[in-house]
C-alpha cells in the first residue's frame, strides 16, 4: 500500500505531462507557426480562381485582407484571378485597381478593331454591305478555314499591358512572387508559368476557348486554365505556402430550364468540367487554410460592364473570414515593414528605339505596317501610342494577333512587334442576307457573297469579287492596286454584269415593271484621304438593255442595247463611329456621273448627286440622326433607265417602296433613337421615330405629286447576329401608311 501510495503522485505528474504535451502539439499543429511576433510567421498563399467577370470581387477580397494587415507571401490565378493576381503581385494598389475596373467594360476588353472612324476606309465600304458572317478563310489547297475565337484578344492585350508594366520576368522576383494556370489545348495537361511576358501570360491563362482565340507561348497552344485548374491551390503548396487563402468565385451550374440551347449546353459543359477541379482543390485545403466564396448569385461571368458590383460582395464574403484571418494579421509596425520591402516593379524603359522590326510576315510589307504607325525610330515610345499603333495594324484586317516587346540587338535599340498573319488568310468568303418588305406585296429578299484575295504584289493589291442574288442580281469584281508603300493613291480596273426591275406607281398603284441588264467595265484612278475618305475619277463603258416586263406599250422604254460611257467622279468621307447605329460622327458622299459621246454613250447628260449624316449622343443613350440627300442633273434630261427611285422605310416612310420615281430628288430626314436594352457582344435594343421631308422634281408618272412630302416613322430595332433588323410603321401626310420589316441599312 504504501509503495502504491507513494508512487501515485508521480503516476499523476507524468500523466498530466504528457496530457499537456499532447494539448501543445495538436495546438501547434492546428495554429500558424511562430504567431506574429513570436518567431518565424507562416508563409501564406492567395489563390484566386477564374470566373470571368466575376473574379473582379477578388480586389474586394484583397481590400479586407490588407485592411487586416493579412501579408502574402505568394499569388497564384487562374483566368480572371490571374489577371487580379499579376496586378496585385506587380505592385498595383487596391485602389489603382478598382480605378481601373471602373472604367473596364465588354468594348474596351473584347472590341478588337479601332474605334470605326479610324478604320480604312476600304473596310469601311465593305461595312456598309449586307455581309454580316465571319471571314471564311480560302487556303492554297481551296479547304475552308475559320478564326479559332470570336475575338483574337488584340484589345484585350493593350489593357493588360496597362495593368502591369511590360517585360519579360522572372516571377519569383515580382514584389509578390507569382504564377498563372493556363491549358495547353493539344495535350489537355495544365501549364504553370513562373516567367514571361506578364500581359501574354494573362491573355493565355483568360482566354476562353470559342470566344478569344488561343495564345501561342513557346510552341505550346494555350487556353483558360479553368479547364484544368481553376483553383490552383496545388501550385502555391508546391510554392512553398503554409497557409492557403483560397478565393472561389466559380460559376453555379445553370439549372435544367436555363439548358434549352445550343449555347447553354455548351456552357454547362465548361461549367462542369471546371467545378470537378475546383471541388478537388477545396477538398485538398487542410483546417489551417481558409476558403472564401462570394455570394455572386447570377452576376454573369460575362458582365463585364459591371464589375464594380461584385466588389462590396467580395468584400462581405472575406469578412465573413474575419476570426481566421485576423489570427493572420501582423501587428501594424511590422506589417508597414512588411509594406515597404514589397519591391517596386521597374517600369519598362521607354527611351526611343533606332528601328523598328516586324517578325513572322509572310504576305504583309512590312514597310506598309510600319507607315501605320505613329511610333517611329527616334520617338519617344509612348504605350498608348503603341496599342494605338496595334489596334490600327490590326483594323487592316490581315493579322490574327499583334505584340510587341523591347529588344537589345548588336548594340541597336529595337522595337519588335510580334505580327501574327492570319492563319485563315490571305483569301477570305464573308456573306450575308438582306430583307425589305412593306406588308403590300412589296418584299426584296437579298442574298450576298464577297471573295477578297489580298496582298498579291508586294504593294498589297487587292482582288475583290461581289456576288448577289435576288431582287438585283448582280456580279462586280475589281482589282485594286496601289501604286505607292503608304496605299495614298491607288488604280483600281473592274467589271460588273446586273440585272434588276423597276416598279412604275401612279400614287400607290403600280402600274408597270422595267428590267434592266447591264453590262459595265471601268478605271479608276483614286486617292485615298486616309483614315477617312477616298476620292475616285474614271470611265465607265458598257451595254444597257431595259425592257418592259409589266404595264401598257407607251410606257415601255427604249427597246434594244443602249451604249454606256461616261466619265464618274466620287468622294466619299466617313467618320461615322456605327453604320447599323451610329452614335457619333458624320458621312458625305458626293457624286458626278456624265454620259459623254465621245466615250460612245447613246445618251448624253450629267447627273449628280449628295448626300450627307451626322449623328451626335447624349447621355450615351440619346442619339440625334439628321441624314439628307438631293441630287439632279447638270445638263440633259436623265432617260428613264436612270431616274432616281425612291419610298419606303426611312427613305420617306409611309409610301411603298420605290413609289417615288423622278428626275431630281431632295430630301432630308431628322431620327431619334434611345437604347432601351444594352447587349452584351452587340450595339443593343433601340426604339426610334424620324420626320421627314422630301420632293421629287420632274416624276417620271406626271400625275404623281412633285409637292413637299410630309412623313414620319416609329421602330424598334436591334444589331441582331445577322445584321441591323427593323421592325417599323410609317405614315404620310396624305394618309398612306404602311409596316416595315427591314434587315441591312435602309437609311445611307
Amino acid at each position: 500500500m504504501a509503495i502504491r501510495f507513494a508512487h501515485r503522485p508521480v503516476h499523476i505528474l507524468f500523466s498530466l505531462t504528457l496530457a499537456i504535451t499532447m494539448l501543445s502539439l495538436q495546438a501547434k499543429a492546428e495554429a500558424p507557426t511562430g504567431s506574429p511576433g513570436q518567431g518565424k510567421r507562416p508563409k501564406i498563399a492567395l489563390v484566386l480562381s477564374g470566373g470571368g467577370a466575376r473574379g473582379a470581387a477578388h480586389v474586394g477580397v484583397i481590400k479586407v485582407l490588407e485592411e487586416y494587415r493579412v501579408p502574402i507571401d505568394y499569388i497564384v490565378g487562374t483566368s480572371m484571378g490571374s489577371l487580379v493576381g499579376a496586378a496585385y503581385a506587380s505592385g498595383t494598389s487596391v485602389t489603382d485597381m478598382e480605378k481601373l475596373l471602373g472604367e473596364l467594360s465588354t468594348n474596351t476588353l473584347f472590341r478588337d478593331a479601332p474605334p470605326r472612324e479610324e478604320l480604312q476606309i476600304r473596310r469601311k465600304q465593305e461595312d456598309r454591305s449586307l455581309l454580316f458572317s465571319p471571314e471564311i478563310g480560302i487556303n492554297s489547297l481551296g479547304g475552308n478555314v475559320l478564326p479559332k475565337g470570336m475575338v483574337s484578344g488584340v484589345q484585350l492585350e493593350s489593357v493588360l499591358r496597362k495593368i502591369t508594366a511590360p517585360g519579360f520576368r522572372d516571377f519569383d522576383k515580382l514584389p509578390i512572387p507569382y504564377r498563372a494556370v493556363a491549358t495547353n489545348l493539344e495535350t489537355g495537361q495544365e501549364v504553370i508559368f513562373d516567367k514571361g511576358e506578364l500581359a501574354n501570360v494573362m491573355r493565355a491563362s483568360m482566354s476562353v476557348p470559342v470566344a478569344i482565340a488561343p495564345t501561342e507561348i513557346d510552341g505550346k497552344l494555350l487556353v483558360d486554365g479553368m479547364l484544368v485548374n481553376n483553383l490552383p491551390v496545388n501550385v502555391a503548396r508546391a510554392m512553398g505556402a503554409d497557409i492557403i487563402i483560397a478565393v472561389n468565385v466559380g460559376t453555379p451550374l445553370l439549372k435544367r430550364e436555363e439548358l434549352g440551347s445550343l449555347l447553354g449546353v455548351a456552357g454547362q459543359m465548361l461549367s462542369i468540367l471546371t467545378e470537378q477541379n475546383v471541388q478537388a482543390a477545396i477538398a485538398s485545403l487542410k483546417t489551417t487554410d481558409i476558403l472564401i466564396s462570394p455570394e455572386l448569385g447570377d452576376f454573369a461571368t460575362s458582365d463585364f460592364d459591371h464589375l464594380v458590383k461584385t466588389l462590396p460582395i467580395g468584400e462581405a464574403a472575406a469578412r465573413k473570414a474575419a476570426d481566421k484571418l485576423s489570427r493572420l494579421s501582423l501587428p501594424p509596425e511590422q506589417y508597414a515593414i512588411y509594406r515597404k520591402n514589397l519591391s517596386k516593379l521597374t517600369e519598362q524603359d521607354f527611351r526611343p528605339v533606332e528601328k523598328i522590326r516586324f517578325e513572322n510576315l509572310k504576305n504583309v510589307n512590312p514597310e506598309y505596317a510600319q507607315s501605320l504607325m505613329e511610333t517611329k525610330p527616334g520617338k519617344t515610345i509612348v504605350q498608348s501610342e503603341i496599342d494605338n499603333d496595334l489596334r490600327r495594324i490590326y483594323g487592316t484586317g490581315d493579322f490574327e494577333h499583334l505584340n510587341y516587346k523591347i529588344l537589345e540587338d548588336h548594340g541597336q535599340r529595337i522595337l519588335g512587334i510580334e505580327a501574327i498573319e492570319k492563319s485563315w488568310g490571305p483569301n477570305y468568303f464573308r456573306s450575308g442576307i438582306g430583307l425589305d418588305s412593306d406588308f403590300q406585296g412589296n418584299a426584296n429578299f437579298t442574298l450576298q457573297g464577297r471573295f477578297r484575295k489580298n496582298w498579291l504584289n508586294s504593294l498589297g493589291a487587292e482582288w475583290v469579287s461581289d456576288i448577289q442574288l435576288g431582287h438585283v442580281d448582280r456580279f462586280a469584281s475589281e482589282f485594286y492596286q496601289p501604286i505607292d508603300m503608304k496605299h495614298d493613291y491607288f488604280v483600281a480596273p473592274g467589271l460588273e454584269l446586273k440585272q434588276n426591275s423597276t416598279d412604275i406607281y401612279a400614287d400607290d398603284n403600280r402600274i408597270a415593271r422595267y428590267e434592266m441588264d447591264r453590262y459595265r467595265v471601268g478605271l479608276d484612278l483614286g486617292r485615298n484621304i486616309e483614315p477617312y475618305g477616298q476620292l475616285r475619277v474614271g470611265v465607265r463603258g458598257g451595254i444597257l438593255n431595259p425592257s418592259l416586263a409589266i404595264g401598257a406599250p407607251n410606257l415601255a422604254p427604249v427597246e434594244g442595247n443602249i451604249a454606256e460611257g461616261a466619265f464618274i467622279a466620287r468622294l466619299e468621307l466617313d467618320k461615322l463611329d456605327s453604320v447599323a447605329f451610329p452614335q457619333k460622327g458624320w458621312l458625305v458622299n458626293a457624286n458626278l456621273y456624265n454620259s459623254n459621246s465621245a466615250l460612245g454613250a447613246d445618251d448624253t447628260y450629267t447627273k449628280w448627286e449628295m448626300r450627307g449624316m451626322y449623328a451626335y449622343t447624349i447621355d450615351r443613350q440619346h442619339t440625334f440622326n439628321i441624314f439628307g440627300v438631293a441630287n439632279g442633273t447638270l445638263d440633259g434630261t436623265l432617260p428613264t433607265y436612270d431616274q432616281n427611285q425612291w419610298g419606303g422605310f426611312l427613305r420617306q416612310s409611309g409610301y411603298r417602296t420605290g413609289q417615288l420615281t423622278g428626275e431630281s430628288l431632295t430630301y432630308g430626314r431628322f431620327m431619334y433613337y434611345n437604347k432601351l436594352i444594352d447587349y452584351e457582344m452587340f450595339d443593343g435594343l433601340y426604339a426610334g421615330l424620324s420626320l421627314e421631308l422630301g420632293k421629287m422634281d420632274n416624276p417620271l408618272i406626271k400625275s404623281n405629286s412633285d409637292e413637299l412630302l410630309r412623313s414620319g416613322s416609329v421602330f424598334l430595332a436591334t444589331d441582331s447576329p445577322i445584321g441591323p433588323l427593323y421592325f417599323g410603321y410609317g405614315l404620310t401626310e396624305e394618309g398612306y401608311h404602311s409596316f416595315y420589316l427591314y434587315l441591312g441599312l435602309p437609311y445611307q
